[in-house]
């Protein structure tokens, strides 16, 4: 297993990751898939602030991980939110949290402050996983998101790096 830098020929393992989430789980509130387009100005967005990393097994993007801009007011500049994608047949071997150990560690080296991280209620592991790694929970904001029939809880979380 690789973990590198992503690059722009990644972008439809990204895209075909993210998007069978969409379409599966709630563990993000889009529910229509994105286009190559949107997946392109996404990755515009990035760069050696807010970096994206990818998981590679024999030539097979198996998981990826972003720092992403927390919002566009200056004062939160070094401040970026957590992305974690792992194909399905591939989650449960630890993939998860080598990926968060990586991008946590280029996210400091880019000199980032906090990382803050949304998980939608239930999805344990991911709330496990991000406690081993420091994080805290610091609220749950209540019925937020609509999505398969069901209002849904989001756990918010923060590590400072």
């Amino acid at each position: 297993m690789n973990i590198r830098q992503a690059v722009a020929a990644d972008l439809p393992s990204i895209l075909d990751i993210y998007n069978d989430a969409v379409l599966h789980t709630v563990v993000t509130f889009d529910t229509v898939p994105r286009t190559m387009e949107q997946q392109e100005q996404w990755f515009e967005q990035h760069g050696k602030s807010y970096p994206v990393l990818v998981a590679e097994d024999n030539g097979l993007v198996t998981g990826w991980a972003s720092l992403n801009r927390y919002s566009d007011r200056l004062a939160y500049a070094r401040t970026a939110e957590l992305s974690l994608y792992i194909r399905d047949g591939y989650r449960g071997h630890g993939l998860g949290k080598t990926m968060l150990e990586a991008i946590l560690r280029e996210g400091k080296t880019a000199g980032l402050h906090t990382v803050l991280s949304r998980i939608t209620e239930g999805n344990d592991n991911s709330i496990h996983i991000h406690r081993v790694f420091g994080f805290e929970m610091v609220g749950t904001m209540r019925e937020v998101g609509f999505k398969f029939g069901r209002l849904l809880d989001v756990v918010l979380m923060q590590k400072m790096l």
